[in-house]
Parts: C-alpha cells; sequence; structure tokens
C-alpha cells in the first residue's frame, strides 16, 4: 500500500512539472554558484541556413546576451563561457580576424549593459596573444565593470586547460626552485591557486550545446566534479529555456563528491 501510494505521489508531482515552465521548476536553495559552457555550433547553425559562417558567431554573441541575462536574474554567481581556445588560432586567418573585430564590436556594445545589470566582466586565458585594439577594449571593460557586485561573467579566450595547467606547473616549479615552497608543500590547494580561476569557485554544471560530447581541453582540472549536461541544441539556438531544463535537472542529481548516497543524506 505505501508503494502504491508512493507511486500515485510521483506520478502527480511529474503531472504538476509537466504543467510547469523549467523555470519555476528550480529551486531557489539549490541554485548552481558556478556555471561554465562551451558554446559549440555557431558555424554549423549558419550553414544550415545558407550562410557564411560569421552569421552564426553574430547570431551567438545574441544567445549569450540573453543567457547572461537569465542568469543574472536567477542569482547565479559565476557564468563561464568558453569563447576562443587557443587551438582556434589555428582557423583561417579570414575567421579569426572577423571574431576579433566582433568581439570588439560586441564590447563596446554591451558594456553599459553590464554596468546597468551590475555583472562584472573577467577572463581566462592569454590575452597577450590578442590583437591590441581587441586586448585594450576588454581590459578597459574588465576595468569599468571591476566594481560590480551581481554576476561575474568570465570569458574564457585564447584559452585551454593545458596552457593554464602548463602555466601553474612552471610558476610552481620556480617558487621551489626559488627556496619560497617545499616540494613536499605541493598539494591540491596549491595547484588550484596557480590556476587562472583562483578567485573563483569550480563549475558546479557544465553545458555543452551542439551534440558532441566531450569537454574539448577546457577547465580540466576545474571540472573534476562538475555535473555534465549535453545538449543536441546549437548555441544559436539556445534558449532560456533550455538553459532552465539544464540547471533543472543538475537539481534533480545527486553530487556525492565521492561519498556513498548514505553519507550525504
Amino acid at each position: 500500500m505505501n508503494l502504491e501510494k508512493e507511486q500515485r505521489y510521483v506520478r502527480f508531482v511529474e503531472m504538476i512539472e509537466n504543467l510547469m515552465g523549467y523555470k519555476e521548476q528550480i529551486l531557489q536553495d539549490r541554485i548552481p554558484r558556478h556555471i561554465a559552457i562551451i558554446m559549440d555550433g555557431n558555424g554549423r547553425w549558419a550553414k544550415r541556413q545558407g550562410m557564411a559562417r560569421m552569421f552564426g558567431h553574430r547570431q551567438g554573441v545574441e544567445t549569450v546576451h540573453r543567457i547572461t541575462e537569465a542568469a543574472a536574474e536567477l542569482g547565479i554567481e559565476y557564468l563561464t563561457l568558453y569563447a576562443f581556445s587557443t587551438e582556434n588560432w589555428n582557423r583561417p586567418k579570414e575567421e579569426v580576424d572577423a571574431l576579433m573585430a566582433l568581439l570588439v564590436d560586441t564590447i563596446a556594445k554591451e558594456t553599459p549593459t553590464l554596468m546597468k545589470n551590475n555583472i562584472r566582466l573577467q577572463t581566462i586565458g592569454d590575452i597577450s596573444r590578442l590583437p591590441q585594439a581587441t586586448h585594450d577594449k576588454f581590459v578597459a571593460c574588465i576595468e569599468q565593470t571591476n566594481q560590480n557586485t551581481g554576476l561575474t561573467l568570465v570569458i574564457a579566450l585564447s584559452y585551454s586547460a593545458r596552457w593554464e595547467l602548463i602555466q601553474a606547473a612552471r610558476q610552481i616549479a620556480q617558487a621551489v626552485q626559488h627556496s619560497k615552497m617545499l616540494v613536499e608543500d605541493i598539494n591540491e590547494e596549491t595547484i588550484s591557486a596557480h590556476l587562472t580561476t583562483r578567485d573563483m569557485p569550480d563549475p558546479d554544471l557544465l553545458i555543452r550545446t551542439s551534440g558532441e560530447l566531450r569537454i574539448s581541453n577546457f577547465l580540466l582540472w576545474q571540472l573534476a566534479y562538475a555535473e555534465l549536461y549535453f545538449t543536441d541544441c546549437l548555441w544559436p539556438e539556445f534558449t532560456e529555456e533550455e538553459f532552465y531544463h539544464a540547471i533543472v535537472d543538475y537539481q534533480h542529481r545527486e553530487r556525492r563528491f565521492g561519498k556513498t548516497s548514505e553519507q550525504v543524506r
């Protein structure tokens, strides 16, 4: 009888959830602090429209705008977007140049919106490789939004996790070489403290669009215990509702961090 009651209750809850949008299903006391997104599929989306790849990248910027506002409204603390990897420098020069120009234009247009919405901009990656105009615009926006206290929008630009780990290893090796650290003192906290993400929590949730099932050299250390959510949506068609769906899916999972279910409960 108890099992029958439980089954009826489950069916009732499922019926109620089906009547609600995903946003209404989100539990405010279980909002992920940090969401990371691999924004994939701009080029494929443009190809389906019979357009050049840059058309997809421009539409992808619109998706960034919408998802950033949705994250800020929910009270998410950090949103990290994988915008340009170190491997992307190997793309055709015309596409890279156009992407950099688009980035400059986007920063210029979005800075007032970031200020209005109390959003702070940060970056991770080797931005010294950026064209001077792109670099200067980016740094200026970071400085202008630095005192904002709402969502921190982190753009992974000219970034790869292997590059980041190599940089951390070199810094730690130099500290040992100059007697500022003992080899025995190196631990997980030491490595985390030398990563570009040292001032933010590790991601709770990773979202990847376009149906690809890999993390593509993105935050390899930081994603150790993140929940992974993959969707077939290409980035330009990724909606707020799909974003809310990913969060609801995340909230239904049990995060054990190596413990048993009984220990977590």
